[in-house]
């Protein structure tokens, strides 16, 4: 039933949004060199690798300098991609993820393989389920980068204290998952990105 929810959900959203994903694409290409999709591995369901798909918001090579951004004082994101990622849009191409079942509209979201090897035995749960494109921890955490911005050391922030309190709300949906749960967490993230915050 999920995965059915899953491909006619991100079918659907690819249909009717692809003229603004025309539009992003062209304009992430556009302003600044680098093509206008990145590509990432992170770890899926069941510890596999997949690519990650996204509207690039970085200058190329920007991924030698770190894998933590740190908001509107990071001076490796580009003029288009301070937009993309204030609103979240950099995350669209990610129902492609989801179409080729990488990914599901709901779960926890996935990470980099350097971040899963910190995993707890008990934190290696979230890997029983697809990742999603929305989950509880995005909802709670919609304004990460600007929480490590904040950080006189971001990357240590980020795996003492954000990492630990996102995979903890990751681990309560995956001990309760249901499409009602799903239903939730979609409206839940739709009103916070409306809202802007």
């Amino acid at each position: 039933m999920k995965r059915l929810f899953d491909i006619v959900t991100s079918g659907l959203a690819l249909l009717v949004l692809l003229p603004l994903l025309v539009v992003l694409a062209l304009a992430v290409a556009l302003g600044s060199p680098g093509g206008s999709f990145f590509r990432q591995t992170r770890v899926g369901r069941g510890g596999q690798p997949f690519q990650l798909l996204k509207f690039r918001s970085m200058r190329p090579g920007s991924e030698a300098k770190g894998q933590i951004t740190v908001g509107e004082r990071d001076p490796r994101i580009t003029g288009v991609g301070h937009l993309l990622r204030r609103t979240k849009l950099d995350e669209l191409p990610q129902l492609i993820n989801i179409l080729k079942g990488d990914m599901s509209v709901v779960g926890p979201r996935p990470e980099v393989p350097r971040y899963v090897a910190l995993y707890t035995a008990e934190q290696r749960e979230v890997l029983r389920v697809r990742p999603g494109l929305t989950s509880l921890a995005s909802i709670a955490y919609i304004n990460e980068n600007e929480v490590l911005g904040r950080s006189a050391d971001p990357e240590r922030t980020y795996v003492e204290e954000v990492m630990p309190a996102k995979l903890a709300l990751d681990l309560r949906y995956v001990r309760e998952q249901s499409l009602a749960l799903d239903l939730r967490i979609i409206a839940g993230t739709l009103k916070r990105l409306i809202a802007g915050t």
